[in-house]
């Protein structure tokens, strides 16, 4: 908190003496104006985290300085000090974009659950941009774009197990980004300064995986020359990335899931356990539950690398990402072949937006890289694209159909991963909850309906 500064704007000394108190003892840099031109003027030289304005100021309404200063930062969090006769003024104030409001008196609980709560909001907007900017510089905007809410609710959940030491298993079909995720984890982990050893499990000859992944002892078999560090070894003090898990042979899975349980192995020739410490990710493009009930995967083994399981959706579901991936592969190619095209025709992204991509990415990254070649003008056209305007599986709607078809579908699935949870569903969706329940009206939607829809589904986990 102690970074955290707060910006009190009240004409009353007292009030503003009590309240800079109060907050600085919570921990908060306090910062205290008794007029609305000196708020602004301070708002102009400084970043606050926070806002807290009376209502009724001496030079100009708490409302109107409070769209002054979301001029200067749009995202700066306000709450609304009121009288209770004044309540009706401070509803319209959330609707123009106040956090909240405290009717007077308000105790010290009521103050910091305000801030807490807009916080933590804060804070995470900040983790997820912080996070698109490391994959950006580390691995280039195209592996993981978040525009869609799918791919927000994802980098949400990176953001949340990254500081931590938790197996976490990443799902997603072939060309999702899995691997590209796995090293985001580590990259914003304690481990970040040691290795990250990626292994596919589907290369790997099953006489040889016990030597790759455990070591082996000179001498052990023929061809064992000399001692060998396996792949656990490697990734000591770091993280061991398996990817492609489910093709891992069962008969090796004992000895991986003892690995995992005891963090030691043991080399193949050898009667000596190696102490190893090792974080675990791994990744499939299979259903391992499927899996388990078939007998191809160790039950055991599946919910020790389920600690946290996270599903990277396919791009076919969040289409919104791809205008911004395709400019980017666009850009990317250009600069790589050396050629000059701005963008793409309209019907050309129309069948980019269209088509299912079952490659995913890095299909799509193929595809523009390909019109890129063979392109003789400055814009992408459609015939460039031959795979996505043939296959179109539907017309694109009108714009306004489209947008409300979204929305519908966005509401139900909201409301049946928070159980018909409003104020929960209100709260991810960033909308009050009294513009959440208009939504629900206008689409014919209410929570008691959509519980009754329900089925299990790993979609999107959302909380925790």
């Amino acid at each position: 908190m102690a970074d955290e500064r707060i910006l009190v704007v009240d004409d009353d000394p007292s009030l503003s003496t009590l309240l800079k108190m109060r907050l600085k003892s919570m921990g908060f840099a306090v910062t205290v104006c008794g007029t609305g031109e000196d708020a602004l003027s301070r708002a102009q030289e400084e970043t606050f985290d926070f806002a807290i304005l009376d209502l009724r100021l001496p030079d100009v309404d708490g409302v109107g300085l409070m769209e002054e200063l979301h001029l200067l930062h749009a995202n700066l969090p306000v709450v609304i000090i009121t009288a209770h006769g004044c309540i009706p003024n401070a509803v319209e104030a959330m609707k123009k974009g106040a956090y909240g409001y405290l009717t007077k008196p308000f105790d010290d609980r009521e103050l910091l659950d305000s801030i807490d709560k807009a916080l933590a909001q804060k804070r995470m907007s900040q983790e997820i941009h912080r996070l698109q900017m490391l994959v950006n510089e580390l691995y280039g905007l195209d592996k993981v774009v978040a525009r869609s809410p799918e791919m927000q609710a994802l980098l949400q959940q990176v953001a949340r197990v990254a500081g931590t030491d938790a197996t976490v298993c990443i799902s997603g079909e072939t060309g999702t980004g899995k691997e590209v995720i796995a090293r985001v984890i580590h990259c914003n982990s304690p481990r970040a300064k040691k290795p990250f050893v990626a292994v596919n499990c589907a290369a790997i000859p099953e006489s040889l995986f016990e030597s790759e992944l455990f070591g082996h002892q000179k001498g052990a078999f023929t061809g064992a020359y000399q001692n060998k560090r396996g792949l656990f070894q490697s990734a000591d003090k770091g993280t061991l990335f398996l990817d492609e898990i489910g093709e891992m042979p069962f008969a090796l899975q004992g000895k991986l899931l003892r690995a995992i349980q005891q963090r030691e192995v043991l080399p193949v020739g050898s009667q000596t356990p190696v102490k190893v410490d090792v974080r675990i990710l791994a990744a499939t493009n299979k259903d391992l539950e499927q899996a388990v009930r078939e007998g191809r995967f160790r039950e055991d083994l599946f919910y020790r690398i389920q600690v946290v399981p996270l599903r990277i959706p396919p791009l076919r579901e969040r289409r919104q990402d791809i205008p911004s991936l395709a400019q980017f592969f666009l850009e990317q190619s250009c600069q790589r072949l050396h050629k000059q095209i701005k963008g793409f025709k309209p019907e050309a992204m129309q069948a980019l937006m269209a088509y299912s991509w079952p490659g995913n990415v890095r299909e799509l990254e193929n595809a523009i890289e390909r019109a890129v070649v063979m392109a003789s003008t400055d814009l992408i056209t459609l015939d460039l694209i031959p795979m996505a305007s043939s296959k179109v599986e539907s017309r694109l709607q009108p714009l306004t159909e489209a947008k409300e078809a979204f929305e519908r579908e966005y509401l139900k699935e909201l409301l049946r991963i928070t159980e018909g949870n409003i104020s929960r569903a209100a709260q991810i969706a960033g909308r009050y909850r009294a513009d959440f329940y208009k939504l629900l009206k206008k689409y014919g939607l209410h929570p008691s309906n959509t519980q009754q829809e329900r089925t299990p589904s790993m979609r999107q986990i959302l909380s925790e």
